[in-house]
């Protein structure tokens, strides 16, 4: 598949943005035509350059507002046309997209439009130029891609075509089997763009909220199945206005829009295998009508696949960073987590509750930090890196990497894990580990006992000690971990965790918060083996963990992200942590009378809830009970008890969570 992307897609100057496009590694581009007005690059410029990257010119656009008009305007719209014919070919380019008209069209009458439409092919062919006609989703009197194709078969020039817009179509719903009918010498380009459902005009919809594909809710691969059964072999380029890409870093905003074309290209395979054409579109090639890769061979656009992983099984470990990791060993301690040791090699620390295993790195923060799990690090707690049970570490890191992600390696001796790493797009290195049968780990020996290893912790925690063998500890698992990310990545997150690790996205939420809303994204395998929490942290509080204030307040803010553990008995993990000195954030009296209005539960089990700190949440399938512990650093924990089937994470009560936080950090700040 010959992959493209629209100028108009990335921030920067026109140079920077042909240069990301070859760094990211798209065959093409389109000039979108202020990007060109704008720059001090000549045509000739321009030309070289791309030659130079080793990209192709595609697409010249957009030519706006020229059909459906009186023949005075025509004349003009003719003489605009031909004044960019000539400048196409200084560009060496050959093909221009024309939008149905929008703001200037007065005659709906498609006998005129075609007899328009037919001149200005004769004009383009004059100078060696196709034309590809697109029908703007607000388009006048021309809205529907069947129609724009219907006005191209009446021309019946060489030098007009139609353009598919996938936002175009997928926006007003439109059926997309009828593509496949179409003459593929007759689509001229397809242009590919995602979006999230919002009820909202259209036209504010397509400017402000396209995402790259796999990022939004729209069934590209279903629409690009037709467009390859269809027989098209032309470039399948992006077309994405959003104002915060066009705010971002250039060279990234690149890679995660030739990830996403990577992983169109993948869904697309997958979709034509799962949907094989009937035997009598002609296309199977056999009596009993083929599938899977044999027919895909048959279409003329070949679809290449990425190694085939199986979604990860669960969480092998959590790692969080400290320079100082005093705070976390004491609250890890009353959590009834138990110190395993030192690793031989590494400055770090296993923590282990059942088969949950948290890494405490305590690698020193001066100069660059060491790559790899077990190796990075940063003054104040935050989490760092995580690991995953995959069945083949070794394909899903390739995987990975063919969707650019960049790899992390981990510095390893002799007789010890070799673990398969990469970045996450908010710098969280993500470590593929062997996943086995029983939830243990084979790195755990690489750690010794304390006595073994001749250190004891620095701060001793009471009643803290070796792995109880039973009771709510035996079974803990990592329940959930929830990141923050940054406001120009969060997109990009979303599809990094989608086509890398097979998590699905599901719908989002947000949460009220002293500082606005949270936008929050949950991810999740389809036995819930593995829970990823995406935060999209309002901009006050991103800008204050970069150490701004917007506030003018003078101290430093950060948004904080957890790690969530499952427990079978919260109730007893809450009172052996309170004897032992845990320092749980305290939730509001006004918490409970609510509580208790809206479930009306048993009053000594209500009591119980307000003693410990503990919220509750119920639902047809089930009830929650969780808590929250303080945070150090930019790091807190919560411990979890689902009962029944209930799949949440408590959303009533992350309100509360944030409000006591928030409150608490300023008591500090105050006191400070």
């Amino acid at each position: 598949m010959r992959t493209g992307i629209a100028t108009v897609c990335l921030a920067g100057t026109l140079r920077e943005k042909m240069q990301a496009c070859a760094v990211a590694g798209f065959n093409g581009i389109e000039i979108f035509e202020q990007d060109l007005v704008t720059s001090p690059l000549s045509p000739e410029d321009v030309r070289k350059l791309a030659a130079d990257l080793g990209l192709t010119l595609d697409l010249y656009q957009p030519f706006r507002d020229f059909d459906s008009v009186p023949e005075d305007l025509l004349a003009a719209n003719l003489r605009r046309a031909e004044a960019k014919f000539r400048l196409m070919s200084r560009l060496g380019m050959d093909t221009m997209l024309l939008c149905s008209n929008v703001g200037t069209a007065t005659i709906d009458d498609d006998e005129l439009r075609s007899a328009q439409l037919s001149r200005l092919a004769d004009l383009a062919g004059d100078h060696g130029v196709k034309v590809a006609y697109e029908a703007l989703a607000w388009g006048k009197y021309v809205s529907d891609y069947e129609h724009a194709h219907r006005l191209v078969g009446m021309v019946d020039h060489p030098n007009l075509g139609t353009c598919l817009d996938s936002f175009h179509i997928l926006s007003r719903d439109w059926d997309t089997a009828p593509i496949e009918a179409f003459n593929p010498e007759k689509i001229f380009f397809v242009q590919v763009a995602d979006a999230p459902k919002l009820s909202m005009d259209v036209l504010s919809w397509s400017r402000h909220y396209r995402v790259f594909p796999g990022e939004g809710q729209f069934d590209l691969a279903k629409f690009m199945g037709h467009v390859v059964r269809a027989g098209y072999t032309g470039p399948v380029s992006l077309e994405v206005f959003n104002d915060v890409f066009r705010q971002s870093d250039v060279e990234r905003t690149a890679v995660d829009a030739m990830r996403s074309l990577i992983w169109l290209e993948e869904q697309s395979a997958r979709w034509l295998e799962a949907n094989p054409a009937p035997a009598a579109c002609g296309v199977t090639g056999t009596a009993g009508g083929a599938t899977g890769a044999a027919s895909r061979r048959r279409y003329p656009m070949e679809l290449a696949t990425l190694p085939r992983v199986a979604e990860p099984a669960g969480f092998n470990f959590a790692e969080v960073r400290a320079g100082d990791s005093a705070g976390l060993e004491t609250l890890l301690g009353q959590l009834g987590f138990a110190f395993n040791g030192r690793h031989r090699t590494k400055n770090v620390q296993l923590w282990t509750m059942g088969h949950a295993r948290v890494i405490i790195n305590e690698e020193p923060a001066a100069g660059a930090a060491a790559p790899g799990a077990f190796g990075s690090a940063a003054p104040g707690a935050a989490i760092s890196a995580l690991g995953f049970d995959v069945d083949s570490p070794v394909i899903a890191a390739a995987r990975a990497q063919q969707l650019k992600a960049p790899a992390v390696p981990r510095k390893s001796q002799a007789n010890e894990e070799v673990f398969q790493g990469f970045a996450a797009p908010d710098s969280t290195e993500i470590f593929l580990c062997q996943g086995s049968s029983d939830g243990t780990a084979a790195w755990v020996g690489e750690f010794g006992e304390p006595h073994e290893s001749g250190e004891e912790l620095a701060h001793p925690v009471p009643g803290a000690g070796p792995v109880p063998g039973a009771g709510a500890a035996a079974g803990a698992v990592i329940d959930h971990v929830n990141l923050a990310q940054p406001w120009q990545h969060f997109d990009e997150a979303v599809l990094f965790y989608t086509s890398a690790l097979a998590l699905e996205p599901q719908p989002y939420a947000e949460v009220a918060s002293p500082t606005g809303l949270v936008r929050s994204q949950v991810m999740i395998t389809e036995d819930r083996g593995v829970r990823l929490v995406l935060n999209l942290a309002p901009l006050l509080q991103q800008e204050a963990a970069a150490g701004t204030d917007p506030s003018g307040s003078g101290h430093r803010r950060t948004y904080q992200e957890h790690v969530a553990f499952a427990v079978d008995d919260l109730v007893g993990t809450a009172r052996a942590a309170r004897d032992r000195g845990l320092d749980f954030l305290q939730i509001p009296a006004n918490y409970y009378e609510d509580l208790d209005a809206r479930f009306a539960l048993d009053p000594e089990f209500l009591a119980t809830l307000r003693e410990l700190n503990l919220l509750y949440d119920r639902d047809a399938d089930g009830e929650f009970l969780h808590f929250y512990t303080a945070t150090v650093g930019s790091v807190f924990f919560e411990m979890v008890e689902r009962r029944g089937a209930y799949d949440g994470y408590g959303a009533p009560n992350a309100p509360v969570r944030h409000a006591v936080q928030y409150d608490h950090l300023h008591q500090l700040t105050r006191t400070s």
